[in-house]
């Protein structure tokens, strides 16, 4: 009789772990990882620009989550076909068959308004409108619009991955001032070499689907000089904020230094047509961004 006892107790077990996946599954349609940059922009521009409240930050990065999520989910859906036909995205959600494409679509759009509610009530409107633009700008410039049309779909649609900044200024200040748009300037000119340099490693992806990457139009060689170009206007960007006074000598020994890093790195990249240099490229990238981020609130702090 113990037996039949002990199975009946393990049944659940099953429906448990289905529940986990399908948590899972639903998590990575908003695309966490990406998201914890965009939110470390919003609470570094947040800091930079008064002494905000841990409960607005805290309203903030929920509603800036809930709409970068919602464009996330909604880029799953409409990317399902050629995501079921590249390696690195075959088993994703969407086309693994583990979520259907309209209940992604249909929490992609419910996160976007949730966001805009969220932001409404409990910070300001006009952090909720840049969060909603940031959302639209993201679905349908990047993802609909660019994305398999032209070469410059990362260049354009970028912006979308700018606004944070943006949106953190707003929750604080209620407007937008000049430092505001010097962080989304460098936010947008950083994407450009960040993603080029991931697009390097996928551009056999790409081609396989069609889409109009630079690596597979242009080639890789210009690929790694457009890396180098716009990370050289990136360094020169980066030390706007110095010169107009925002930002203190802290800031301006760390752009320097992280600048003339991913310069060097961009130098390397152009004379060798190596993966290992596009990956190290890549991901000192997003060292590179948490770090000038990170470093503009301890200048402003100190």
């Amino acid at each position: 009789m113990a037996a039949p006892r002990a199975s009946a107790a393990a049944a659940p077990v099953p429906a448990l772990a289905r529940t986990r996946q399908r948590l899972a599954d639903y998590a990575t349609l908003t695309k966490p990882r990406v998201q914890s940059l965009l939110l470390l922009t919003t609470v570094a521009a947040m800091e930079v620009a008064g002494d905000p409240s841990p409960w607005l930050i805290v309203a903030t990065c929920i509603g800036g989550y809930l709409s970068a999520g919602g464009a996330g989910a909604v880029n799953h859906w409409f990317d399902r076909d050629i995501d079921a036909r590249m390696r690195r995205t075959a088993s994703r959600p969407i086309p693994s068959g583990r979520v259907a494409p309209r209940a992604a679509l249909a929490f992609g759009v419910a996160l976007a308004a949730l966001s805009f509610v969220c932001l409404s009530a409990f910070v300001n409107v006009l952090a909720a409108v840049l969060a909603l633009g940031g959302f639209l700008g993201y679905v349908f410039v990047y993802t609909v619009w660019l994305k398999r049309r032209t070469p410059q779909n990362i260049v354009i649609g970028g912006a979308a991955g700018a606004v944070p900044p943006l949106v953190g200024w707003a929750a604080v200040t209620g407007g937008l001032g000049l430092t505001a748009v010097y962080l989304f300037a460098i936010v947008f000119f950083w994407t450009p070499p960040h993603f080029w340099a991931l697009s390097l490693l996928m551009k056999d992806d790409y081609a396989r689907v069609g889409v109009p990457m630079l690596p597979v139009v242009r080639g890789e060689v210009e690929t790694r000089r457009q890396i180098l170009l716009y990370t050289l206007l990136l360094f020169v960007l980066s030390f706007l904020p110095a010169c107009a006074g925002l930002f203190g000598p802290l800031y301006h020994v760390a752009a320097w230094t992280l600048g003339l890093a991913f310069i060097g790195l961009a130098v390397v990249l152009y004379r060798r047509a190596d993966r290992r240099w596009a990956l190290r490229t890549y991901l000192f990238s997003l060292a590179y961004l948490a770090s000038l981020f990170a470093v503009m609130v301890l200048d402003t702090k100190l």
